[in-house]
């Protein structure tokens, strides 16, 4: 059975003050007290002598102006290590008490003649430059000292840490015992005690009256934030027409790798397809900085982290059921520069823009076209200059092409790097909100464009049904006429 010293019960108020025998033995002569507080202590600690001495005996607790507070937050470690160093940042934190600043009411004249500071103080900086949320401290203690000796500090212990913000949010560590069992505090020495205590919320409960009271300022608070953001936002969004897409993407040359020479930039434009516009303000084509390269494992990269913005609309037409709408294409070249500003050509390639939205982050092989000779490699490196081709395009089938065959025989190319692209892609269209009718509607301009996640499959699906097709028609075209009608009468 537990001796009547070692049980004890106490019930604490916020930023209650409940004095331990260190104290009491401290604040009872005069000649210790030197601040106000100390002071007020003293008078305090008489009263409760006068009173019948204090009621607690092993529980007590430090509140927001005690030392003990002042210490505990500038001496806490991050570590458990006994050969910690704290960092710059720990030593720079350990001076800055998140406590409420003494603001003077400052006139509007005075106010606008200082908006700002242009020689600022170390304790202005230390005020203003860094996160300093208020908070304020409460330490509910235990003198965990053997019978007869309390008041001494190496027995003291926190048993709980509470705190709140200039937010309202209160924490409390640990957290209230429940249904987990008491907290255990093993003291060190030849006994090797343990001491148990748990943590219950004794708060008095609200009333419902009171909590539907709460929950009333809270949706009338929520409902005027709701109305001040809509306010900031705006109702009158621009809606594209009934038919039509509109495709933006925020766009990042993030980097190019694996080339010969040094001192990259890249060359890029837009592409549109038929039925694609964009608005006349819009940019379809940019040029990077020129970028050195670092060496990352095997390769050189030169990184560009260069933005860009690509404003689009399609417009659906009375095309024919076999045509099918191309997406927008981006041709880029990469391109060196050497010593005398002289540069060559390292890699063309092209990227489809992605049909479906959200984030995409392709990377891009790219070729260049070859000489063969040492003469022209020795040209390229002495005094820059490459083969390069007269219309980009040419990566692709160019748009201008209307010919039934593109040959590329005898182009002879080379290998080179490849480039690193990061798209952030959005669509805006009408059909969205009309979803139950766009399973209906299978000639909508979802269905067309692949607003769903399998369009790029349907479309390499169609378009490869479409080339298979032509050369069907082609070989049909070239069997001689009898055998076709032979076949025909078979089935």
């Amino acid at each position: 059975r537990w001796p009547p010293q070692e049980e004890e019960e106490a019930e604490v108020w916020w930023q209650e003050k409940l004095f331990s025998q260190f104290e009491v033995d401290l604040y009872q002569n005069e000649s210790a007290c030197q601040t106000p507080l100390d002071r007020q202590y003293h008078e305090e600690i008489l009263k409760l002598g006068k009173s019948g001495g204090r009621k607690n005996y092993r529980i007590f607790t430090y509140t927001d102006h005690d030392r003990f507070t002042n210490l505990e937050e500038h001496c806490q470690k991050v570590t458990d290590s006994d050969h910690e160093v704290p960092s710059y940042l720990a030593e720079r934190m350990a001076n800055v008490r998140r406590r409420r600043q003494d603001r003077r009411p400052i006139e509007a004249s005075s106010l606008k003649s200082k908006i700002i500071t242009w020689e600022p103080s170390e304790e202005f900086i230390k005020n203003n430059h860094v996160i300093n949320t208020p908070v304020q401290t409460m330490y509910i203690m235990g003198d965990l000292g053997p019978y007869g000796k309390l008041g001494h500090r190496e027995y003291e212990h926190v048993l709980c840490t509470i705190k709140v913000d200039g937010n309202g949010v209160i924490t409390v560590k640990p957290d209230f015992t429940g249904t987990k069992g008491a907290y255990r505090i093993e003291l060190g020495g030849e006994k090797r005690e343990v001491w148990k205590y748990t943590i219950e919320n004794a708060s008095v409960q609200v009333q419902p009256e009171e909590e539907e009271r709460e929950q009333s300022v809270f949706r009338d608070l929520y409902s005027r934030h709701k109305e001040y953001l809509s306010g900031l936002v705006g109702s009158e969004f621009e809606m594209t027409p009934p038919g039509t897409l509109r495709l933006f993407v925020n766009g990042e040359i993030v980097s190019a790798q694996g080339y010969e020479y040094d001192n990259l930039y890249v060359h890029f434009f837009l592409e549109l397809p038929n039925q694609w516009s964009s608005p006349m303000f819009q940019q379809l084509s940019g040029v990077t900085q020129t970028c050195a390269t670092k060496k990352v494992g095997w390769d050189n990269v030169a990184y560009f982290c260069y933005p860009f913005t690509l404003e689009m609309f399609f417009t659906q037409g009375d095309e024919s059921e076999d045509s099918f709408p191309q997406w927008p294409v981006l041709y880029f070249e990469v391109l060196s520069l050497d010593f005398w500003q002289r540069y060559r050509v390292e890699g063309y390639g092209s990227l489809v823009l992605p049909a479906s939205p959200g984030l995409h982050v392709p990377t891009i092989p790219t070729w260049r076209p070859v000489e063969l000779g040492t003469v022209a490699e020795l040209r390229r490196f002495f005094i820059g200059g490459s083969p390069e081709l007269e219309d980009i395009t040419y990566v692709r089938i160019p748009s201008t092409f209307k010919g039934e065959r593109l040959s590329r025989f005898g182009f002879r190319t080379e290998t080179t790097g490849s480039v690193t692209f990061r798209l952030y892609c959005l669509q805006q269209s009408r059909d969205f909100l009309e979803i139950s009718a766009l399973r209906q509607r299978m000639q909508s301009v979802l269905d067309r464009l692949g607003g769903s996640s399998q369009q790029s499959s349907v479309y390499n699906v169609l378009e490869a049904f479409q080339r298979a097709r032509r050369r069907m028609q082609e070989a049909r075209e070239s069997l001689p006429q009898d055998l076709v009608s032979t076949s025909a009468a078979l089935p």
